[in-house]
């Protein structure tokens, strides 16, 4: 490499190209097919945490999965199922652990509630010690299809999502999961 007429390390470039590698992987976008054509599609790459029957404002009776997203995984988050965006809503707080349990209530988050077929459900974006910014790209009224991408949490962290008691979780605590691809719920016949 020459800079100003004189010649510069090659560890140099290789010390400065590192950072960049870093980035373009943090931030890679690929794109996702589900694995089948019907069912509820993750919402985020990572791992299940949590499963459980809840009741929230939103949603009223919803079977809540908890998704956390380490800093490997790609943060781009999509929607699990076709719906008309409602609600939308963010929420300033905290930069704690996000797979601690308490994250999913004292952490900065964004809400964004939609109205499907099978009912109303909430995909909740939580950001945590790493994760410094939420990026919500969708309004209110706005219709989304399944897999369509509606946000990212930059570096990781954890999306709750609620589904409809209509929705029968496909996956367990421990499942690994991938945005737009993996079956997380199906409806029950």
């Amino acid at each position: 490499m020459v800079i100003g007429g004189g010649f510069v390390s090659p560890w140099i470039s290789v010390i400065l190209a590192f950072p960049m590698m870093l980035a373009i992987w943090f931030y890679r976008d690929p794109e996702r097919v589900p694995d089948a054509p019907a069912g509820w599609v993750s919402p985020a790459d990572g791992k299940v945490v949590e499963i459980e029957e809840v009741d929230h404002e939103y949603t009223g009776r919803a079977i809540k999965i908890g998704i956390f997203m380490n800093g490997f995984d790609v943060h781009v988050n999509r929607f699990p199922t076709s719906g008309r965006v409602e609600y939308v809503k963010y929420v300033p707080g905290k930069k704690w652990f996000a797979i601690a349990p308490k994250a999913s209530e004292i952490n900065e988050r964004f809400y964004v509630g939609a109205k499907s077929e099978e009912g109303r459900f909430l995909l909740v974006q939580i950001a945590g010690i790493l994760a410094r910014r939420i990026v919500c790209r969708v309004n209110k009224g706005e219709t989304l299809d399944r897999g369509r991408r509606y946000g990212m949490i930059k570096l990781g962290s954890k999306v709750d999502v609620y589904l409809p008691p209509s929705v029968v979780p496909a996956v367990n605590i421990g499942s690994r999961v991938v945005a737009g691809e993996t079956v997380i719920g199906v409806v029950k016949k």
